[in-house]
């Protein structure tokens, strides 16, 4: 193997002239098969005979296209290359007979170094829940226990009202803005705004007449509505008590309830929290990559999410013809749109490789256990069958899930050395923000390949 410029190789291969008659007589049974000669059933006939009638050359071609993909094959899994694109094959001999050699040239995945990835600084979310919002999440709960009562005094914000409704457009009825006994939330703005800020201050047996913009901006002129305020209802909350918290959840105590809410709440910003601190990160990894990305990283970033995007689909009963009419796109303009993202994930990925390879980061078999114990658990094996099945005969695949486990160790690193802040500059230590049985750092996965 030669180093080139521009992240390429050049990798050298002979083929030993023993191997490659195997692979030349593999060809004359595949040409026997298409080929009738007088004596011989189909596919029967001895390669000496195909090569008296047809030539020794007849089935060179065929031998050499599979010979020489098998050995670059090979060749680059030797000397482990890190192959991104299709490589430029060069038969340098054996075209016509004699003794195969060919050069592969192809382009390989750059190597970069990054400064600055152990000062990274983030600022997110407070993972805390304030009083107001403990509160708030104890009002709703009350609302759904609440009862309706009949008030007297002037209609505000959260009052129900029970009215009759008649709007028309150019003097004509609109259906769907006429209705009879109509109860309508106070504020909730369900209509058109006019409607709530007539409504606020009225009381039973008020009658308005108004004029309100059309919702629609290619309609002109003004819709006219007459309400007839009927009657008007505010929610009477429970009190927030033990006799509540038995109705309204499984525990005793109203401070138990409390504690519950307050935790779901935690529980939600801590998640929050957490995938703002992920996004942050691969943001600035990110940023940390001033290479060139090649063209074909890209590429094969914006084929791999086609290619998820149509799995997806697929599962959902959907197609991506339909999907596109959908979006109003061409698979062209889809792909463009996707450029941007890719670029983003292809440098992540070397940013991630550059900090593994500088912190000599390495996934140890007890992480590729956990890596496999991860893909058993999608598709419903054990690890063992699973490892069994599809890796322990295929080295490709296993160099993969070792390079996954790499890089969510490499991943892990970083995450722990972040200089995390709330929104008030209070520090954060990163394992107040874990959640149990929460999905993480979806947004810094990277799809290594």
């Amino acid at each position: 193997m030669e180093a080139l410029e521009d992240n390429r190789v050049k990798v050298l291969v002979d083929i030993e002239p023993e191997e490659f008659d195997v692979k030349l007589d593999e060809a004359f049974r595949k040409l026997a098969k298409q080929i009738r000669l007088p004596g011989f059933r189909p596919g029967k006939a001895p390669r000496r005979v195909l090569e008296a009638r047809l030539g020794p050359g007849a089935a060179r071609g065929e031998a050499l296209s599979d010979a020489v993909g098998e050995y670059y094959s090979k060749a680059v899994t030797h000397h482990d290359v890190d192959v991104i694109a299709p490589p430029e094959i060069d038969i340098t001999s054996g075209a016509e007979e004699g003794p195969v050699s060919f050069a592969a040239v192809v382009e390989v995945r750059p190597t970069v170094t990054i400064a600055g990835y152990q000062q990274l600084q983030v600022q997110v979310p407070s993972p805390d829940p304030t009083s107001e919002e403990i509160g708030q999440q104890a009002d709703m709960l009350r609302k759904q226990f609440g009862e309706l009562a009949v008030i007297g005094r002037p209609t505000i914000d959260g009052d129900q009202v029970t009215m009759d409704i008649y709007g028309s457009y150019n003097g004509e009825e609109v259906e769907g803005l006429t209705v009879d006994d109509y109860a309508y939330e106070v504020g909730q703005g369900a209509v058109v705004p006019e409607i709530d800020e007539q409504l606020r201050g009225t009381k039973a047996g008020d009658i308005l007449e108004f004029n309100a913009e059309h919702p629609d901006p290619d309609s002109e002129g003004l819709l006219r509505f007459r309400i007839l305020v009927k009657e008007v209802k505010e929610t009477v909350l429970p009190e927030f008590d033990d006799d509540f918290a038995q109705e309204a959840s499984e525990f005793d105590t109203a401070e138990e309830l409390r504690a519950d809410i307050s935790n779901q709440i935690a529980k939600a910003k801590r998640a929050n929290a957490m995938a703002s601190l992920s996004e942050q990160v691969s943001e600035k990894l990110a940023g940390l990559v001033t290479d060139e990305i090649p063209d074909a990283l890209v590429d094969a970033e914006v084929q791999h999410r086609l290619h998820t995007l149509q799995l997806r689909l697929e599962s959902q009963g959907l197609n991506m013809e339909n999907y596109l009419a959908t979006i109003e796109q061409t698979p062209e303009e889809l792909a463009e749109a996707m450029r941007e993202p890719a670029l983003q994930e292809a440098k992540i990925d070397l940013a991630l490789r550059a900090i593994a390879a500088a912190e000599s980061l390495e996934a140890t078999s007890q992480d590729v256990d956990k890596e496999l114990a991860a893909l058993a658990a999608q598709v419903g094996r054990t690890t063992e069958d699973l490892k069994a099945a599809v890796f322990d005969n295929n080295q490709e695949r296993l160099k993969g899930v070792r390079l996954d486990a790499q890089m969510r160790k490499t991943r892990e690193w970083i995450l722990d050395r972040v200089e995390i802040t709330d929104d008030a500059g209070n520090p954060i230590q990163r394992n107040s923000l874990e959640v149990e049985n929460t999905p993480n750092q979806e947004t810094f996965e990277s799809n290594s390949q």
